[in-house]
């Protein structure tokens, strides 16, 4: 005779037909089973402590959603839940307790009564009638034989399990219990619960143990096939496939799916070149074959970063109109009229031909004489980004080519990087004091710049850590150097030289009360009539506290001075002031930068000269003195090895010559000779000072003096030609600001006037001389033949 049973029956009877319903994330709570829970909301705690205090039953229902809500609906919610009891509550502290929740009963929740503060609902008790049979004894047994082997192969299972299924005898508390301890996702474990025909509630709960058991089955077979002789890679990598078998058996993606796919559509989107595209995909294959936690992975996503991000493909339009680049030009710069030139006939010619390859321009001259800001200037005519970089002190090839990626840390040169700054392919890239770029055992970073400052090769820049080429073509490079010797001579040659010589003192007045002193104005927080400076006023800085080529140290003197207004300003001593000649020791002291020259060439054996420094030109005093010896030369000043072979050839040729110039033959052999260039701690070389020695001697050993505004530059030779030197335009300009009113320079040298500004050329008489005899018949007043 066949037996009914209905088990929920007597806990059915305990449930009230209203209950306060608890919101449960990511678990369903069956009847029988004890659910340790921690609940937060303060709505819940609210719902548990009333439960408490009452009956101890309160409803649970899963969560639709996978992610934990903050405030949920009765949408959110299913319909079918479980009635519980109570079994214990601690209470960690106001917003926080701890249940222990034993289910008593199935229920279906008919409408809710209640929403806030927490949810009241009617429900509907679910009793569930089942009659024992072969096919429901058949379903548990199968159920129970399936589900030990689950215990089997899952080491966090303990062994007892297993024996109390096999012990249950009532099916419903079976499936309960099997459900709630396999490995299932919350949306089964819900329909489980849902599903009130006994049988085919055991045929649901079998095929889910199926499933978790043919899982578990691959794992075991991969452990297997990899335990033997397992180091710790191979060790990762059996774990890896172990995930990977058990995501594909369920059909889950990961995170690293997500992240191959992006850069699958970045690499779409950027449209990379061919080799790059194939570098990229080739590295997404093996980042497809990685554990995240792999110290490979992160290697290949920023090697991906990196390709993705660079723009191989973008640009920033090119502004063509010539008249607006001018202007700007203009209102930014002051003079440079050969680099202005130079731009708007790259324009011109981009406008006619834009596939033309970017130019490499290298502007050379003196500090503070406006390289780096003109590359600020065009960019900004050009309508392109503007990127520097500083290459003083650098030693390591690898911070031009990049590293390799085997090295940790591994990262692109600063071409690459620069690049990716700018966010295009074809920027103003400014590589700042390429003349101070050093070398030692990482390599010659000069001689990696040759690929990259090269039109005919920079198309296909190959970085060491991309290892992919990129056009470099349409990038326009420009160069600043203060001197072209220390610049390898294949290096030189790739760059279109542009020199910056300095600024004559009506140029830099005028850059003084047009640029400089309204910007330091700003920046010392003063307004326009706070401060004024006269013409006067800025002339004399120029002349009496500065002596360069460029505008740095007159910049200073100028914020010197402003900072003395503001502070008066600020402490309510003055309202305004007016900066003029005599006012200006105030502020900046007295006169630093004296004219001496008229004193120092006043004896014979003095010479002015004309010499070119990093700085810019200079005026060189050379003096020369006789004692009684034996004919010994003698020449200090720290001077190099040129210009003593200058010295001695000028010795030589006055030796050969005494009887022309009137001097006792036998002087040589009853004196010694000594020659002397002050500012001795400063290394000076060069062949330009030949005439200046030459001269020196001359004067010392006739007796007589030059003229006291003359100076004068040129090498010479033992047979006793003139010959021409290099920096005339910086030499003429620091004469200038000397106030030098004559000049003798090599006529090879004549046609170098041309860079000569108008203003100098008149201010200055030019004496040009073939050979040696020229300049001492001009610079002592001697006759003979030349």
């Amino acid at each position: 005779m066949a037996k009914k049973k209905q088990p929920e029956k007597s806990s059915s009877d305990k449930i009230p037909e209203i209950l306060p319903i608890l919101p449960l994330h990511d678990i369903v709570l069956f009847p029988k089973m004890v659910l340790p829970l921690m609940v937060l909301q303060k709505e819940s705690i609210q719902l548990i402590d009333e439960a408490m205090s009452k009956n101890r039953i309160i409803g649970t229902a899963a969560s639709r959603s996978d992610d934990p809500q903050p405030d949920y609906k009765t949408g959110d919610l299913y319909d079918f839940g479980t009635a519980a009891v109570i079994l214990k509550m601690a209470k960690v502290d106001e917003d926080k307790a701890q249940l222990l929740l034993q289910g008593i009963g199935r229920f279906k929740i008919k409408k809710y009564t209640q929403e806030s503060p927490y949810f009241l609902a009617q429900v509907e008790h679910l009793s569930i009638p089942w009659e024992k049979d072969k096919e429901l004894e058949g379903l548990m047994a199968n159920l129970v034989n399936q589900y030990q082997k689950i215990v089997q192969l899952s080491p966090g299972m303990p062994p007892e399990i297993g024996a109390m299924a096999k012990s249950l005898d009532e099916p419903d508390t079976l499936t309960d219990m099997v459900t709630s301890t396999i490995n299932s996702t919350t949306k089964e474990k819900q329909e489980i619960l849902e599903t009130l025909d006994i049988h085919e509630r055991l045929k649901k709960v079998t095929k889910l143990v199926n499933y978790q058991l043919e899982i578990l089955e691959i794992g075991n077979k991969i452990q297997s096939e990899v335990k033997g002789g397992m180091d710790k890679q191979q060790r990762d990598y059996y774990l890896r496939q172990q995930l990977k078998a058990i995501r594909d058996e369920l059909g889950e993606t990961d995170d690293t799916s997500v992240e191959i796919e992006e850069y699958r559509k970045k690499i779409t989107e950027k449209k990379l070149p061919e080799a790059a595209a194939k570098e990229a995909e080739r590295e997404i294959n093996r980042l497809s074959r990685m554990h995240p936690s792999s110290a490979e992975y992160t290697v290949a996503m920023t090697y991906l970063d990196w390709l993705t991000e660079l723009p191989w493909q973008e640009s920033t339009p090119d502004n063509n109109d010539l008249d607006k680049a001018q202007k700007i030009l203009d209102t930014d710069h002051f003079g440079l009229e050969k680099a202005k030139k130079r731009i708007l006939e790259y324009l011109a010619v981009r406008k006619l031909n834009p596939d033309i390859k970017g130019p490499i321009l290298c502007f050379a001259g003196p500090p503070g004489t406006g390289k780096t800001s003109l590359g600020h200037s065009i960019a900004r005519a050009l309508g392109r980004k503007f990127i520097r970089i500083a290459l003083g002190g650098i030693r390591d090839e690898a911070e031009i080519r990049g590293h390799r990626r085997t090295y940790v840390g591994a990262l692109p040169g600063r071409i690459i990087q620069g690049i990716r700054r700018a966010g295009s392919n074809n920027p103003v890239f400014m590589l700042d004091e390429i003349d101070k770029v050093g070398s030692d055992f990482r390599g010659d970073p000069s001689s990696a710049l040759l690929e990259v400052l090269d039109p005919e090769q920079n198309f296909s820049f190959a970085d060491h850590y991309l290892d992919v080429p990129f056009d470099l073509s349409k990038v326009m490079f420009i160069t600043t150097a203060n001197i072209l010797d220390t610049i390898p001579p294949a290096l030189r040659d790739r760059m279109e030289v542009l020199r910056l010589a300095g600024y004559t003192l009506e140029e830099k007045i005028k850059i003084a009360i047009k640029y400089l002193i309204p910007r330091q104005r700003t920046a010392n927080g003063l307004k326009a009539g706070q401060i004024t400076f006269t013409k006067a006023a800025v002339k004399q800085i120029i002349t009496g506290y500065t002596r360069e080529a460029g505008l740095r140290n007159l910049e200073r003197e100028i914020a010197n001075i402003c900072r003395g207004v503001a502070s008066g300003v600020a402490r309510e001593e003055i309202a305004s002031a007016k900066i003029d000649a005599s006012n200006i020791a105030e502020y900046l002291g007295p006169v630093r930068a004296t004219n001496e020259m008229k004193q120092r060439v006043a004896t014979p054996g003095v010479v002015m000269g004309l010499a070119w420094t990093e700085a810019g030109g200079d005026i060189l005093f050379i003096e020369a003195t006789a004692m009684k010896g034996t004919g010994k030369l003698t020449m200090t000043g720290q001077l190099g090895d040129v210009m003593k072979e200058s010295a001695t050839a000028a010795l030589s040729y006055i030796r050969t010559n005494a009887k022309k110039l009137a001097i006792d033959e036998d002087f040589f052999q009853k004196n010694d000779i000594h020659i002397h260039i002050p500012a001795g701690a400063i290394p000076k070389d060069g062949p330009s000072a030949g005439v200046t020695m030459l001269t020196a001697l001359a004067s010392l050993l006739t007796g007589k003096t030059t003229s006291k505004d003359l100076a004068m530059t040129g090498e010479i030779t033992l047979r006793g030609q003139v010959l021409p030197v290099g920096g005339i335009k910086e030499k003429m300009l620091a004469a200038h600001r000397a106030g030098i009113k004559t000049i003798i320079m090599p006529k090879w040298n004549e046609k170098d006037l041309e860079d000569i500004p108008a203003n100098v050329k008149k201010a200055i008489n030019f004496h040009f001389a073939e050979t040696m005899q020229d300049v001492l018949n001009r610079a002592l007043k001697t006759t003979g033949n030349s």
